[in-house]
């Protein structure tokens, strides 16, 4: 306590100190290039006062408490000559500066410079090379240069990433193996909330890549950014309005070659900034209409094997028999997935300068995807072993179960007709954000704040699914890789032996609100003597709403036209080219059209009623606090060595309200239980500047994640059929970690990076599922010996990884050669997780910690003239646990992944560019494997994409 006291009293002095200095002023400048678009990560320097200061994203940057009188400014970027200008600080007052930097000053001949000014290229890296921690940037024009539509598909290709697929794009984002509810994921330094029910996940494909300016993935985090990042944050940066006009379009099409429809794709940008300087503002749009699918196939694995002896015990119950057999699908399944996916983008930022020292700002986003599915499911799943008698199954002489009956379903997946909804499932996901912001400088105090609203939601209205089942025998193949089943007699798959089954539509809801408010404060302090030095401190509260409201109807026909599956309207979905193999045949299902015009709620015709199993625990409710200051210090050690320290302390207050239920549908009454915890986040950050291209980082960190809400939620569901009981944990604690990085870096004049490191983190109480056995009843039933699942936190995990990257212009190739450049990075990430028990309450001690890939990579090979431009582009990430089952048999994997992609566009004007893109040359699907490799549980298949266009670009200072 007596600490604080002093660091208050500290700042109390500072700024009464700094306000009676009359002998000095402040300078404020802006760094553009020759068309006004503003440069971050330029050094400036007052090189007789020892002091420097970086260019932030918007260009803009500020000295404190300098003498009065002349001096010179020198602005240091990669990739130009050195530029110089004279400045005169007026005491008492702020200096306004603008400095522009002309592509002429390139230093080295035959470093291409886009038609754009500065290459994105060089903005990235110059904003990396100048931060205090370890980072990675990627401007929009680096982005630009790949083939990638959202977000999520452009941040993969960062060092240490990897992303999870969702019918083909990237979407959740996993930083150096941490899975994705472990990282954050901010828009303008404000948290973006998640539109997922079960997770904190944030669906990275809901952004599109061109809305974006910059995005900054901070590795290592210093105390004035959210703690909890515990494997890395990722902020969105998006575009300010420039300093003169500019206007920019696209217009593209495309084809996707899995279902040979079209793709539509257009944005457009404008911004100006009126005569005076004072106000900015820049509107964007952008519109991403996609018709694809997917081709899909699934398996669940067993090794047991249960029949009916035919026999009966002493009470007469059927004698059953257990047997151990090879690994076999007790489940298969066929996927067609029909899907059009309509991305919207809108974005207006606004700013005004009050005067020299002070200036505000509104910053506006709102994200909106239609995601319209038809799924269309053939199931087979073996029957429970009381109705497989001893004559309805074979084992061969190799243990291997080869025949036996099982239950095939035919399940379509549709909506209502008309409207959005379209005879399809809609999936309406919407994110948006609006902040609010200002900075100030009053003497020589710092002082910017920022408060913002933030929504994301996800609505699943008339959500139908109409089922139809058989009975009868099958053969399966012994193929693991590519299971399939087929009937013993052909004429049992007839559509006139599937009898109505099933005829639901459901609707789900999940909302996520937050408010945000932060104040950060700044002032000179030089502890050393070196001429440079700050104090930095600051608060931020962050209230925050998650709610899910699902429902469920089941409905019956009165009549008799529907019995059968011959009776109603179907369609026969097998495709010849059927991407997981020729093999797999889709057959006959109910068509959309006849779901969506079903009248479900003419009485005349169905009765229906609602399903409380299918929802209860789903429902929940929880607010969540969490309140933070912190204060830190960036201190310049000697004229190589920069430290940046501080700490930083996070109170997070949970109030969540769940379900209690009996049998799944019987609701008991609601649990609200409250918890709180504190976190104190120390950090320390070292830079060592070997030279101007040359720089070693250290940092310490500490970091945390909180638990998902859905494990928060106090929720108690007992199945009392399956002798199972589902719990929530109020009294989850946080995951945290210890990270220790240290980086080097070297930076070419011919604007690039050779880089590589090594980083560690010492994970305490991460979060898994656990499995066990009940000992005490509940609800005065004898639910003793159980199956109970109740996330739980673990022991503790380790990681350690190393990274590289190498990003280089062959200027130094003789010829054309000079214009070809690479792109490489490689991660290598092991782990080690303790505290996993598996159903029997032991131990295991055979695990990774779920999500960590071992190896990925990113590799790309560009070509750069004054008018082409082409680039091939590999990533690939190496197979990781994903879902810790009960024993290593039941663990589940994400499979290796390896994506090739291929861009080319070509200037025909310095204005105007023609470009074409060719996504996912491998055909990469997605699985997922059970215990090992072999054993697929999931393979689902995209095909390649291409899509073309022109963009216009036109800039006015």
């Amino acid at each position: 306590m007596k600490s604080f006291k002093l660091i208050f009293a500290t700042l109390i002095v500072a700024f009464f100190a700094s306000s009676m200095s009359a002998q000095n002023g402040n300078v404020q400048g802006v760094i553009t290039d020759e068309n006004g678009i503003y440069i971050p990560g330029a050094t400036v320097l007052i090189q007789d006062l020892n002091k420097g200061v970086v260019s932030d994203v918007d260009g803009k940057f500020t000295f404190v408490a300098v003498p009065a009188g002349k001096h010179e400014l020198l602005i240091k970027y990669l990739g130009f000559s050195d530029y110089f200008q004279e400045i005169e600080v007026i005491a008492g007052q702020t200096v306004a500066v603008s400095v522009s930097l002309n592509s002429e000053s390139l230093e080295l001949e035959g470093v291409e410079v886009s038609a754009y000014g500065l290459s994105g290229q060089a903005r990235a890296l110059n904003t990396q090379k100048n931060n205090t921690n370890i980072t990675n940037v990627v401007s929009t024009d680096q982005i630009g240069k790949f083939p990638d539509a959202n977000i999520g598909d452009a941040v993969k290709r960062i060092p240490g990433i990897t992303m999870q697929v969702d019918q083909g794009e990237a979407r959740n984002i996993i930083v150096r193996g941490l899975s994705p509810q472990l990282n954050s994921v901010t828009l303008n330094g404000s948290r973006i909330p998640s539109a997922e029910g079960d997770n904190r996940n944030v669906q990275m494909d809901l952004i599109p890549s061109d809305m974006i300016q910059t995005v900054e993935v901070s590795k290592a985090v210093t105390p004035d950014m959210d703690g909890d990042a515990l494997g890395g944050s990722v902020n969105l940066v998006t575009r300010t309005a420039p300093q003169g006009f500019r206007v920019s379009a696209t217009a593209g099409s495309g084809i996707n070659f899995i279902t040979d429809k079209r793709i539509l794709n257009g944005s457009f940008l404008v911004g100006d900034r009126t005569k005076d300087g004072k106000f900015g503002w820049m509107v964007s749009a952008s519109i991403n209409d996609n018709d694809f699918g997917s081709d899909d196939v699934e398996a669940e694995w067993s090794n047991e094997f249960e029949y009916n002896t035919g026999m009966q015990d002493a009470d007469g119950e059927d004698i059953l028999e257990e047997l151990d057999v090879n690994p076999y699908a007790s489940v298969y399944e066929t996927r067609t997935y029909l899907v059009q996916r309509v991305r919207r983008s809108f974005s207006a930022n606004l700013d005004y300068k009050l005067n020299e020292n002070n200036s505000v700002y509104l910053k506006t986003m709102y994200n909106w995807r239609d995601d319209r599915e038809n799924r269309f499911v053939y199931s087979n799943e073996i029957l429970d072993g009381e109705d497989i008698g001893a004559d309805d199954f074979m084992i061969d002489s190799n243990n291997n179960l080869v025949a036996f009956p099982i239950e095939a379903k035919r399940e379509t997946k549709g909506g209502i007709p008309g409207g959005r909804i379209q005879n399809a499932r809609l999936e309406d996901q919407r994110m948006q954000n609006y902040s609010i912001g200002g900075d100030h400088l009053f003497g020589e105090l710092k002082f910017d704040w920022m408060a913002s609203y933030a929504k994301a939601s996800e609505e699943r209205p008339h959500e139908r699914y109409i089922t139809y089942a058989s009975e009868f025998g099958i053969n399966r193949n012994l193929d693991t890789k590519k299971p399939i089943f087929t009937p013993q007699d052909e004429s049992d798959n007839a559509l006139g032996n599937y009898e109505f089954d099933e005829l639901t539509e459901e609707y789900q809801y999940t909302e996520e609100k937050d408010i945000n408010a932060f104040l950060n404060f700044e002032l000179p302090a030089d502890f050393f003597g070196n001429g440079d030095g700050s104090i930095k401190f600051g608060a931020r509260t962050r209230i925050k709403n998650k709610n899910r409201d699902n429902n469920f109807f089941e409905y019956s026909p009165l009549g008799s036209q529907y019995d059968t599956m011959d009776l109603v309207e179907t369609r026969d979905y097998t495709d010849a080219d059927y991407l997981a193999g020729s093999q797999y045949k889709a057959g006959y299902f109910v068509t959309p059209d006849f779901l969506g015009n079903m009248k479900l709620t003419d009485e005349s015709q169905f009765e229906g009623g609602s399903v409380p199993d299918e929802y209860l625990r789903a429902n929940f409710d929880v607010d969540e606090e969490v309140y933070a200051g912190y204060v830190m210090t960036k201190q310049q050690l000697t004229d190589k060595l920069s430290v940046l320290a501080g700490i930083r302390i996070e109170n997070t207050q949970i109030t969540a309200t769940g379900n209690s239920i009996l049998d799944e549908e019987d609701l008991i009454g609601t649990i609200t239980e409250k918890s709180s915890y504190t976190n104190v986040l120390p950090g320390v950050h070292f830079k060592y500047d070997f030279s101007d291209q040359t720089i070693l980082r250290f940092a310490w960190t500490n970091t945390l994640a909180r638990p998902n809400y859905v494990d928060l939620v106090p929720y108690v569901d007992v199945i009392s059929e399956d002798e199972e009981i589902v719990l929530g944990n109020a009294d989850l604690d946080p995951t945290t970690s210890m990270n220790f990085d240290i980086m080097a870096e070297h930076y070419f004049e011919s604007v690039g990076i050779l880089s590589g490191g090594l980083f560690y983190k010492d994970v305490d109480k991460f979060i898994y599922t656990s499995i066990t056995e009940a000992t005490s009843d509940i609800y005065g039933d004898d639910t003793t010996g159980f199956d109970l699942y109740q996330p739980q936190n673990g022991d503790n995990a380790s990681i350690f990884g190393a990274e590289v990257s190498l990003q280089r212009q062959l200027d130094f190739l003789p010829g054309f050669a000079k214009n070809f450049n690479i792109y490489l990075n490689y991660t290598y990430l092991t782990s080690d997780a303790n505290g996993i028990k598996n159903e029997d309450g032991d131990e295991r001690d055979d695990i990774d910690l779920p999500n960590t890939s071992p190896n990925m990579f990113n590799g790309s090979l560009g070509y750069n003239d004054k008018k082409l431009s082409v680039r091939l582009s590999a990533n690939y990430s190496d197979a990781y646990i994903d879902e810790i089952g009960g024993n290593p048999f039941e663990d589940r994997y994400y499979d290796e992944q390896f994506f090739l992609d291929f861009s080319v566009n070509y200037a025909i004007t310095n204005n105007i560019r023609v470009y074409a893109n060719l996504n996912n040359i491998t055909n990469q699907p997605l699985r997922y494997y059970q215990g090992v490799k072999g054993r697929t549980m999931q393979m689902e298949y995209y095909e390649k994409r291409l899509t073309f266009g022109i963009k216009y670009d036109l800039f006015k200072k």
